[in-house]
């Protein structure tokens, strides 16, 4: 195998540019390297593949002076998160959005407990960032969807110090037991826990948590309901407890379902999933919203319950 030095390993693995006149990285690199889009250079630079004068940069505005040399990877790194249970939304650095997988904890209840914090903070060192996921919300282990991480103590104090005002939309889809009669509607009671730590609801206040949930019927067929779900307070359980007094749990439930009967569990799993989040930016205070789509297993069941209804009218 032929050896080579290391300038010439260098030219092997790198485009190499050297600035003539003073500008932007983003605005030098796109005119290097014509018709790259800023979202692509944008992702070459979060995965440290452009280096001035030797040392990795990763900001686009960060200001070139004539003579310096831009060397840009050839190859792509693989930096990105890849992860069964966690996959990133959106990120700078101050937060991160990520949508979760049902199966994984928010955060660890123990010591060394694998959770969506484990996942984040390994992610973040083997991408060198000096920083840690702070948790500012949860989402029930077996409820998917959308989570906001802190990556900064400021900005998880900002979040956590007035969470109500900062999101202004969060909501969530299920697929209930038995068919939905009404339309919509909104539930409000006040939520405690039990001795056994089971979330019980009252509609005089028993010295709990207020809470008030807001519903809409999507789709209903004989089984399954599919309903959506906004938030106004975000309480421990407060959706499942909440459609449980409806008389209509989230399909797959075994905590919150109606005692002495059957809960039917088709998809072997909580069918609940966080799909909008609309907040905020704790730093900037820019809105940011961010959605997901229903699950397809959702919709699927609801549809194959829905052909299998018509067919047996017939």
């Amino acid at each position: 195998m032929r050896n080579l030095s290391g300038e010439a390993y260098a030219a092997t693995k790198y485009n190499t540019f050297t600035v003539k006149e003073p500008c932007t990285l983003t605005e030098f690199l796109q005119r290097q390297m014509s018709g790259i889009s800023r979202n692509k250079l944008k992702d070459i630079l979060k995965g440290h593949g452009v280096s001035v004068d030797r040392k990795l940069v990763t900001q686009y505005d960060y200001r070139l002076q004539p003579g310096m040399t831009v060397q840009v990877s050839k190859h792509r790194r693989s930096t990105q998160l890849q992860n069964k249970w966690v996959k990133i939304v959106y990120e700078d650095k101050d937060i991160v959005v990520i949508e979760k997988n049902a199966g994984i904890l928010s955060m660890a209840a123990t010591a060394r407990q694998f959770c969506v914090k484990t996942v984040l903070d390994e992610y973040f060192t083997r991408r060198h960032f000096k920083c840690h996921a702070h948790v500012v919300h949860r989402l029930d282990r077996d409820t998917s969807g959308l989570m906001i991480y802190a990556k900064t103590i400021e900005a998880a104090r900002i979040l956590e110090s007035d969470w109500k005002n900062m999101v202004y939309d969060r909501r969530y889809v299920a697929v209930l037991q038995g068919k939905m009669e009404m339309e919509g509607g909104t539930v409000k009671n006040w939520l405690m826990d039990n001795k056994a730590f089971i979330t019980y609801a009252s509609e005089t206040d028993n010295g709990g948590k207020y809470a008030v949930t807001h519903f809409h019927t999507l789709k209903a067929t004989d089984k399954y309901s599919l309903v959506e779900l906004r938030l106004e307070t975000g309480r421990k359980n407060q959706i499942r407890v909440h459609m449980q007094g409806l008389g209509h749990p989230v399909i797959g439930d075994p905590k919150y379902g109606i005692d002495g009967e059957y809960m039917p569990n088709p998809l072997g799993r909580l069918c609940l999933h966080a799909y909008r989040l609309f907040f905020y930016h704790p730093i900037t205070g820019q809105p940011m919203q961010f959605e997901t789509p229903f699950p397809t297993t959702f919709t699927n069941l609801i549809e194959a319950r829905s052909t299998l209804t018509e067919e047996e009218k017939h």
